[in-house]
């Protein structure tokens, strides 16, 4: 009977892999363009993977950003939130039963039956009621169940007869739904596009974090550039007051003269003590990305040197293979072809086998002896005959969101090519507007020297003086504000370009297990 038994397993195996509905996947096709529209200012492709490794933030050669970044891996909320979700779409590829389940269950029962009962069922006396001291459990839906076996038998002195029964059972049970439309298939492969995809999200939400808090730390370099600026202007500042002062004591000025330059001092003192709200805030952000207390970090005063990194920008193909977001909206949009398959499936029959065995006896010696095995071999083949259209209708909701998530996936790709056309001009425009800037600084600071000689000469008037500083005043800071942006903008590049990240990285069966992040290991 084994034989016949292994057979039907063989069979069972054949049809197995005999058919897969639904149409295998395909990338979606794009319009991609050759080149970028604003890249005449970068230079040729150059592997920036190789450069950089995984730490893209190196090419700013900044020890302090290095150590900033380390840290958000390790400990930003968010991007535990998203780990756990990729270790959920992960476990759910797990939990398709592709194969048999098999069961395996010991059982005991002793019952004795009541002596008041007649042997055809009837009582013995009006008011006699049955009884057992124990009931044979009832086997649950789908297995296969062993039957009792008497026991010895003895008299009742009311006419009826005491019977108790023991049963010593073990027994194995196996349930198998064959695949054989591919049903099972199709949902381990939407499961498992799905699972890529959340990997894809956590990178993508990475890089993105990292790319913050670069962005937030050089807003921070910034303002302490423009800090060292007004604090130098203020020096300047209080020369040019002891020296209205001076001439206020001469006679050769007015009051007011020493007035315009004490307001104007104090303007600039005033100033330079607003860029602490900007700048504490700033340092706050960067403490919650790295996941820590804003009281935890603090940042050292440390002005801006700016050096523009360089960043090859590439081809616009290679944003399919970089950007995980994009890699993101490609796997939901295999994950959508999959279930399609799913859907189609629904249509035919479905087999399942349900062999079950075991031993059976009534003296627990004899338990393991040939006469007390038992099994049964049995099969269900059930197909939908009527269901209102429901079949029909998650066929085209399937095929629906399949159209979705290609919409979705080319608009991604598109968004993608815009962010960084939009980071290759802003860097150009930023260029040479710096440049611009760095030739009206140095007018402005040759302008306020002659100016400060002639009020001492007495040949022109504070008021004078005063608008000429101010405007070197302002055209420094606004050199400042251009270097932050510009390297703002450098990270922004870098984040459009997806970072050294790369799409054969995505592989489930590739990629180690996540780890449980700190918040589980404590648990």
């Amino acid at each position: 009977m084994l034989d016949k038994i292994l057979l039907v397993l063989l069979a069972a195996c054949t049809l197995l892999s005999s058919c897969e509905v639904g149409k295998d996947y395909v990338r979606p096709d794009m319009a991609i363009p050759a080149d970028y529209k604003e890249a005449n200012f970068w230079k040729a492709a150059r592997p920036m993977d190789n450069a950089t490794k995984d730490a893209w933030w190196e090419v700013f050669n900044d020890s302090r950003l290095n150590e900033l970044e380390k840290e958000v891996s390790l400990s930003n909320q968010n991007l535990a939130v998203k780990e756990a979700q990729y270790r959920q779409a992960r476990a759910l590829v797990d939990s398709v039963q592709l194969y048999p389940t098999l069961s395996a269950g010991a059982t005991f029962t002793r019952n004795r039956t009541s002596g008041n009962v007649s042997n055809n069922g009837s009582s013995s006396s009006s008011g006699a009621s049955s009884a057992s001291s124990s009931a044979t459990p009832v086997p649950s839906t789908g297995t296969a169940a062993s039957s009792s076996s008497s026991g010895t038998g003895k008299s009742s002195s009311s006419g009826g007869s005491q019977t108790t029964n023991t049963n010593y059972s073990l027994s194995a049970t196996m349930s198998w739904e064959l695949d054989i439309w591919g049903k099972l298939r199709r949902t381990i492969e939407a499961y498992k596009a799905g699972a890529e995809a959340s990997f894809a999200d956590l990178e993508a939400l990475r890089l993105s974090t990292q790319a913050e808090l670069a962005q937030d730390y050089f807003q921070l370099r910034a303002l302490d550039s423009q800090r060292q600026i007004l604090n130098e202007t203020i020096d300047g500042y209080e020369k040019t007051l002891k020296i209205a002062r001076n001439r206020y004591e001469s006679g050769a000025a007015g009051k007011a003269d020493v007035l315009n330059a004490e307001t104007q001092l104090k303007t600039t003192v005033a100033q330079s003590i607003d860029l602490g709200v900007q700048r504490a805030t700033l340092e706050h952000a960067i403490a919650l990305l790295m996941g820590k207390p804003a009281s935890a970090i603090s940042i050292p005063f440390m002005p801006l040197s700016f050096t523009t990194p360089e960043i090859p920008a590439g081809v616009p193909s290679e944003l399919l293979e970089r950007r995980p977001d994009i890699a993101a909206a490609e796997r939901r949009v295999a994950a959508a072809n999959a279930q399609i398959g799913v859907a189609v499936a629904a249509y035919y029959p479905s087999l399942t086998l349900s062999p079950s065995s075991g031993l059976q006896s009534s003296v627990i010696s004899k338990l393991f002896s040939w006469p007390s095995l038992v099994w049964s071999l049995g099969a269900s083949l059930t197909q939908t005959i009527f269901d209102g259209g429901l079949r029909l209708a998650l066929t085209e909701q399937a095929r629906a969101n399949y159209d979705a998530a290609v919409a979705t996936y080319r608009q991604t790709v598109l968004t993608a090519f815009q962010e960084v056309e939009d980071a290759l001009s802003t860097n150009e425009i930023l260029m040479a507007e710096q440049k611009a800037q760095d030739e009206a600084v140095k007018s402005a600071a040759a302008a306020s020297t002659v100016a400060l000689n002639q009020y001492k000469a007495g040949i022109i008037g504070n008021l004078d003086l005063i608008v000429i500083q101010n405007i070197e005043l302002n055209n420094r800071k606004t050199a400042e504000i251009i270097s932050g942006r510009i390297m703002a903008n450098s990270v922004l590049l870098i984040k459009a370009l997806g970072g050294p990240w790369n799409v054969n990285l995505l592989s489930l069966n590739q990629l180690e297990r996540p780890r449980e992040s700190a918040a589980a290991q404590m648990r």
